[in-house]
């Protein structure tokens, strides 16, 4: 049965991504769900709490960078492999975390580990599908962010009232390892996968790059010349701006409906579940529109800037935040910001294996990453500060709003950036 040719195998390899990046939303976000509780049991200040989400994102900064480069000379297969064992470990290690010194070395091992994810992902992508569905497939398995999200709302509360915080770290740490003995088993690059029928193999092939390109992709790269292209500081600037937001929305707005809404996080919250699930709308949403385009006619660059700025333009309503007093109405706000994020990062992801041959994806996608993380290092400082000013003067909800709005311009900012830098782009960059 499992040597037996499987109809759309390049549709199972999106379900492992997919199940990959569940996994890793899930293992990250349990930080921000417990926070409440492991704050009044170690007496943690929101700057320690920032403090160890700059560890995370610091590990994560230089996990990219190492995992980028990894991936795309040790493969797919094995790269995900290693990536996904290393964050699963660091998970479980959590459990025996006693400090913020101690929480913020677990942190670290995470960040490091889960890094590996997207460079593994994006380049898989590339290798097993069109040009004209990297979108759609890239969206697919990017809403892995928001469904794992939406499970550890679900799971976490339940594991934490029936056995305790530590059980909530060392079984979903373990999730990781099931997953690994499925991708051992059903995984190989398209040239080497003996269940994929031969209809497919030439419909992936024949839609991913002319000869030149092919050639191109055989041909040595070195790292460093990277930096020397503009998409590749187009990418950089997309990820650089705005996963900060992200890790934001990530790890502080349970916080925020707790202490804004009186929100109850020792229990299963529907608000938070909506807005994650949102996300969810937003990645495939997003990834779906830029490859409906380009099946449409439009040229490959023009579709995914033309549906960014469209996001970014959507983004701005965010600043509305500082005005709801209405928790549903700020659930339905929230939602629309976070699903368009995903929708906006789904397309950004895919500019690189647009935009550079299948060897230099990983890389790119790395570097453009560590630049996200770069920022998530330096956005929790101002995010801490700003809170712990704001709460000490009796208006915590004030420092959200200050914050708030700095999300809502950021996207068009990052856009004009893109724009300027990617308008004389014609195709996929040929890397001598």
């Amino acid at each position: 049965m499992l040597s037996g040719k499987i109809k759309n195998y390049r549709w199972l390899i999106v379900v492992l991504l997919f199940t990959a990046t569940t996994i890793n939303y899930l293992d990250r976000q349990i930080i921000g769900l417990l926070k409440p509780i492991l704050e009044k049991e170690f007496s943690w200040t929101e700057t320690d709490f920032a403090h160890i989400v700059m560890a995370f994102t610091a590990a994560y900064a230089v996990g990219l960078l190492l995992f980028g480069w990894i991936i795309d000379r040790i493969g797919t297969k094995a790269g995900y492999s290693v990536t996904i064992i290393i964050w699963s470990i660091a998970g479980m290690l959590h459990a025996v975390a006693r400090s913020v010194f101690g929480f913020s070395l677990a942190r670290i091992g995470l960040g490091i580990g889960e890094a590996g994810n997207y460079p593994a992902a994006v380049k898989t992508v590339a290798e097993w599908f069109p040009k004209k569905e990297r979108g759609l497939a890239t969206g697919l398995f990017n809403a892995g962010t928001s469904i794992g999200v939406v499970v550890a709302v679900l799971v976490v509360p339940w594991i934490l009232t029936t056995y305790g915080w530590h059980e909530v770290f060392w079984i979903t740490g373990a999730l990781g390892f099931v997953w690994l003995l499925v991708w051992l088993l059903f995984y190989e690059v398209p040239a080497k996968q003996s269940r994929l029928t031969t209809d497919e193999y030439t419909y992936i092939t024949s839609g991913q790059e002319t000869a030149a390109e092919a050639a191109n992709d055989k041909a040595p790269i070195k790292w460093f010349t990277l930096f020397t292209y503009p998409q590749t500081w187009a990418m950089i600037v997309g990820k650089g701006l705005i996963d900060p937001i992200y890790w934001f929305f990530l790890f502080w707005l349970p916080s925020y409906f707790s202490s804004t809404f009186n929100l109850d996080l020792k229990k299963p919250s529907l608000e938070l579940m909506l807005i994650y699930t949102a996300t969810t709308l937003g990645s495939i949403g997003g990834g779906y529109l830029s490859s409906r385009l380009i099946k449409s006619g439009w040229p490959t660059l023009k579709a995914r800037k033309t549906v960014l700025f469209a996001f970014a333009v959507i983004e701005v309503s965010i600043m509305l935040a500082q005005y709801i007093t209405d928790v549903w109405v700020a659930v339905g706000l929230l939602s629309l910001a976070v699903a368009i994020h995903q929708a906006w990062a789904t397309n950004v992801f895919t500019l690189a294996s647009d935009l550079f041959p299948k060897k230099a994806v990983s890389s790119v996608v790395g570097i453009a990453g560590t630049a996200g993380a770069l920022g998530g290092i330096l956005f929790p400082m101002l995010v801490g500060s700003l809170l712990d000013d704001y709460k000490a003067a009796g208006n915590l909800s004030g420092g959200y709003n200050v914050i708030f709005t700095i999300c809502a311009f950021t996207y068009l900012i990052a856009w004009t950036i893109i724009h300027l830098l990617t308008r004389k782009v014609k195709s996929e960059l040929v890397i001598e």
